[in-house]
């Protein structure tokens, strides 16, 4: 009781369908839609990019939309992110006044003003409303992007472990690899758009160097999809960590200027790394500073006779 917030001390009054915002199920909750939305961050990129795919949507319109394993996740994916705005409307809150707001009403009205239209865009399953209607893949692909807004609230939520060393050290490297993995999908774009005016791309030198060359009259020749993504990840992390090694080289001016691109947010990430050394500096320096801390209470206790009782509340107090 002495160090948790006064909401949490008096559980408040709800009616039967509100659900505290410190509940057990709301934690499991958040680490379900945390797991859902990393799905969709690394998902939806590549399937919009790299399935993009003439024969599949042909098979697709012959046997029906659940025919594609994927569709079927994106679909309980959506049912799940809709069913987390029905939670987060029957979801208390602590307003400005560190009170636990119960009623429905002001619940719902201050939801619809913070986070509602980012998650209902993001929860639109625009693949399957496309479906229906017969629209081209690549406007679902655009689309279906619209999920990658739900990564703003997780940041925010996310923000409450920046005061931990090793938690920044580990956000750092999975943001890094997750921002390479968004920019394998471009530069794979790219090369897949350019690919029919230009034979002097990446995708056409990939393909000469694999001996897999392509073929207008056969949809399926070419590089494999997994050739594709791990040369472009391979060209976008070299690019990011230093200037590429050549192997894998842009060749048309939109291939340049986007490696450019690359090169300078590789720039911004090296500030970013080059404190990683200062990081790990805090986190055993956090220890040391405990463990002598410790020893001076622990000298105090001794020296002063401290009661029992009264030598476990300091060293509790200390610890917390």
């Amino acid at each position: 009781s002495d160090v948790l917030p006064e909401h949490k001390l008096q559980v408040p009054e709800t009616t039967r369908w509100i659900l505290l915002h410190y509940s057990p199920f709301k934690a499991f909750w958040d680490w379900i839609i945390l797991l859902l939305v990393l799905y969709t961050a690394v998902f939806t990129p590549y399937s919009a990019t790299f399935l993009l795919d003439e024969r599949g949507d042909a098979r697709q319109r012959i046997c029906g939309y659940t025919c594609d394993p994927l569709n079927v996740a994106d679909l309980m994916v959506d049912v799940l992110f809709i069913v987390d705005i029905v939670i987060n409307l029957r979801t208390t809150y602590v307003d400005r006044n560190d009170e636990v707001v119960t009623q429905p009403g002001r619940i719902a009205k201050h939801y619809v003003q913070g986070w509602f239209l980012i998650d209902l865009f993001a929860a639109i399953p625009f693949d399957l409303l496309i479906f229906r209607s017969g629209s081209d893949e690549t406007l679902t692909s655009l689309l279906k992007t619209a999920r990658l807004l739900r990564l703003v609230r997780v940041a925010r939520k996310l923000d409450r472990y920046s005061e931990y060393g090793a938690a920044v050290l580990f956000l750092l490297m999975c943001t890094f690899v997750l921002i390479a993995h968004w920019l394998a999908c471009i530069w794979y774009a790219i090369g897949f758009v350019e690919r029919p005016y230009t034979e002097t791309g990446w995708l056409d030198n990939l393909a000469e160097q694999l001996g897999k060359t392509y073929d207008d009259d056969d949809s399926g020749s070419g590089p494999s999809v997994k050739d594709k993504y791990v040369t472009a990840l391979y060209f976008t992390l070299s690019s990011l960590t230093s200037v590429g090694f050549g192997n894998v080289s842009p060749n048309t001016n939109s291939e340049k200027i986007f490696s450019i691109c690359v090169m300078v947010i590789g720039l911004m990430y090296a500030s970013i790394f080059g404190n990683v050394s200062a990081i790990i500096q805090r986190l055993y320096s956090g220890t040391t500073r405990y463990h002598t801390q410790m020893l001076r209470v622990k000298e105090f206790i001794r020296f002063h006779q401290i009661p029992v009782s009264l030598r476990q509340r300091l060293e509790e107090y200390f610890q917390h």
